[in-house]
Parts: C-alpha cells; structure tokens; sequence
C-alpha cells in the first residue's frame, strides 16, 4: 500500500510540474509586452553577410504588419485580429493571443539594414545586412 502511495504522489507531483513547465512557456512565448499588447516569439540566425529575423506570426496578414528601425532595433507591430466566426461563440479555450501586438528586438552590429522583409509559412522574416 505504502508503494502505491508513494506511486500515486510521485505522478501527481510530476504531473503538476508539467503543467507548470507549460504555463512558463506560454506566458515566454505569449508575454504581454506595453499597453497590453502580446508579444510573438522571435528566432534570430547570422550569417557572415546579414542577419534573419524571424517572427512566429500564424494567421497574421501581412498588409496588417509594420517593421521599422529605431537605433539598435527592430520594431514590429500590427494586429491579429479574431476568425470572423469566433467574434459571435462562446469561447470555450483561448490560447492563441488576438489584438494589438508589439516586438521590439534589439540586434548587435552597426549599420544593419532590412534588405528583405516576407511572411513566409506563417512567420515574418526578415533580413538584415551588414554593412558597417
């Protein structure tokens, strides 16, 4: 009896970590960053000519996305905005952040410039040379 209590606490204790392992990555990967906009994830890869950029943005339309610089960083804003048949049901589960959204990524070097921006696959990628 006492090995099955022993079990029986031991899954508990696992499962509860796992849960709280998975609220941690949701609230890294879905932070709401200032004035209450959700910030999306970030991947960022060099090269030895540039650096990309890439912005987990699934089911954001690219006319409703902004990149621009400011000093040292990279600003990207928009919105996703809800499906048109969520906007009348009863939400049941939300995980997937909707509304304003605001990143701003700060990148290492001088004289980077965006050469290519595109929303490839669900994500925003970007493309930064190095010309300093």
């Amino acid at each position: 009896m006492a090995d099955e209590r022993l079990s029986e606490t031991w899954m508990w204790e696992r499962a509860q970590a796992l849960l709280q392992q998975a609220d941690r990555l949701h609230r890294q990967f879905f932070q709401l960053g200032p004035g209450g906009c959700w910030e999306p994830p970030v991947d960022i890869y060099e090269t030895p000519r540039s650096l990309i950029v890439v912005v987990a943005l699934p089911g954001v339309s690219p006319d409703a996305i902004r990149v621009w610089t400011e000093g040292s960083a990279i600003l990207v804003t928009g919105e996703r905005a809800q499906p048109e048949p969520c906007s009348t049901a009863t939400v049941r589960r939300m995980e997937i952040p909707h509304g304003r959204f605001r990143r701003r990524i700060e990148v290492v070097g001088e004289g980077l410039v965006i050469t290519r921006q595109e929303a490839r696959d669900g994500c925003l990628v970007l493309e930064l040379e190095k010309r300093g």
